[in-house]
């Protein structure tokens, strides 16, 4: 199938490869979305009050504290919060004042390009066993690769102890991209993670590498029994669904159905509703392009792999993603907001059924790499880069 790409897009897509830094290589299509900062997408602003973080929205903005590359936000019980620092630094943080301090024990994180300390869950038991799970990217033989350990917070020592790694990206490649590495929690209790291709393509569709996957685990890294690749390979048995290429955000909705948000190459940033055994066609199959100029398929040309719900071009290089459960902004129950990095937008995106739309974008002003919900029903952003800050958003009182 032949598409015709605008020229602009070509053009900005060479542009900001050049301008990041980035560890992709646009001769073989592997530049990425994640390091790329082009300025923040145009929107009809009102001029805020003086006080708000981030002028132009139509709801407060409360800056709460700010971070050295922040990644992760993971909120405890008790509505204190725990933010990762790529860099490989671990901070909890007490609200609303936002109070920091230091949490020792991380293990050693190969900080470099897009990987560095990653994601932070609670356990859904955390009150009572005070375990929390974080992902970050490691070196080992063969070159380095995310992987998920185990620990018990002790907060009145302001430390991780009895750490274990519980799972590992196989196997460990050259390069700095594409980890994914997101971590979240079924209703069952259930550990599930993104895997990203780290832009090496071909293992999204090989069942010898957990590699652009889905995967479900039980709490303790072990495998349940009904994974749907279960008994077909130690690395298969882990697998949920395929195809993938940079999933950096997976959510649960309220009807406990997984979906997940991922970097598209040149175009094509995708919502996807995670399916059992499903098979999401990267490389063989995207809305996008190589980053060089060559076309991949779309997904309208192989009906045998599962299409996205919503596509993006231009893209929007989605961080992260968020079901709202809250009563603060009732009108929002339901929604999925995204945070986009080169975009520098929180995107709505109304579900209805098995199909997605999006509903409303928010210009942030800056690059989003993390949303969350607080205990208290607030919205909470977290900027990428130094000095990022997080961000309380909340309706306006009055």
């Amino acid at each position: 199938m032949t598409r015709t790409r605008p020229l602009v897009l070509t053009t900005l897509a060479a542009s900001l490869l050049w301008l990041s830094g980035c560890d992709g290589n646009a001769a073989n299509g592997t530049a990425t979305q994640d390091t790329a900062a082009p300025p923040a997408d145009s929107a009809d602003a009102t001029t805020a009050p003086a006080a708000d973080a981030i002028e132009g929205l139509p709801f407060a903005s409360t800056a709460v504290a700010s971070f050295n590359e922040p990644w992760a936000i993971g909120f405890l019980p008790d509505g204190s919060v725990l933010i990762t620092e790529k860099s490989g630094v671990l901070k909890h943080v007490t609200l609303p004042g936002g109070e920091a301090r230091e949490i020792s024990g991380v293990p050693a994180v190969a900080n470099a390009g897009q990987g560095g300390l990653g994601d932070i869950k609670p356990h859904p038991q955390f009150a009572q066993n005070g375990i929390v799970y974080l992902s970050y990217a490691e070196d080992g033989e063969g070159g380095r690769g995310a992987a998920v350990a185990r620990a018990r917070l002790d907060l009145d020592a302001g430390a991780l102890q009895d750490v274990a790694v519980i799972w590992r990206q196989v196997p460990k490649v050259d390069g700095n991209g594409h980890y994914g590495h997101r971590i979240a929690f079924d209703g069952d209790g259930k550990l599930w993670i993104s895997s990203g291709e780290r832009q090496k393509f071909d293992p999204s569709q090989s069942m010898q590498s957990n590699l652009g996957k889905i995967v479900r685990l039980n709490d303790d890294g072990s495998v349940p029994d009904d994974n749907p690749f279960a008994g077909k390979g130690e690395v298969a048995s882990q697998v949920w669904s395929l195809g993938h290429r940079n999933p950096l955000g997976i959510a649960f909705d309220a009807q406990g159905r997984l979906w997940n948000s991922e970097m598209g190459p040149a175009g094509g940033d995708e919502l996807n509703l995670v399916k059992r055994g499903a098979n999401y066609g990267y490389p063989t199959v995207s809305n996008g392009d190589h980053y060089d100029g060559r076309e991949i398929p779309d997904h309208d040309t192989r009906p045998e792999f599962e299409k996205p719900a919503i596509t993006w071009t231009p893209v929007i290089s989605p961080s992260s993603l968020e079901f709202y459960s809250g009563t603060l902004f009732p009108e929002w129950t339901g929604n999925a907001f995204i945070g986009g990095l080169s975009g520098q937008t929180l995107v709505r995106v109304e579900i209805d059924g098995d199909s997605a739309r999006e509903a409303e974008r928010f210009a942030m002003g800056g690059r989003i790499r993390d949303v969350a919900q607080g205990p208290d029903g607030a919205l909470y952003v977290i900027e990428d880069g130094k000095n990022g800050r997080l961000i309380r958003l909340a309706p306006r009182e009055g």
